[in-house]
């Protein structure tokens, strides 16, 4: 009788046991998968905060005038422009 009782309860402790070894590799693989979800997020952040440095730059009718006409060639109705075209041996 106390053998069967003994070889129940060392079942039941290996059972636990690997339970809780199943229960720290997971903690593992969530330790993992929450660093790389923290640097995402650190990084979509930065994006965010150049974004809001944009937004601002550009709310400015100024600075908005400014990069229209350097990169899309915009001017004024009453305006020449004019293009200047470096030479090849620069």
């Amino acid at each position: 009788m106390k053998r069967i009782l003994t070889v129940i309860l060392l079942l039941a402790a290996a059972a636990l046991l690997w339970q809780l070894f199943q229960l720290y590799l997971q903690n593992n693989k969530l330790k993992y998968s929450l660093g790389s979800i923290e640097g995402k997020l650190n990084n979509i952040n930065e994006e965010n905060g150049k974004f809001q440095a944009d937004l601002e730059y550009f709310a400015s009718p100024e600075n908005l005038e400014k990069e229209l006409r350097s990169r899309f060639n915009y001017k004024k109705p009453s305006e020449k422009l004019i293009i200047v075209i470096p030479s090849k041996s620069e």
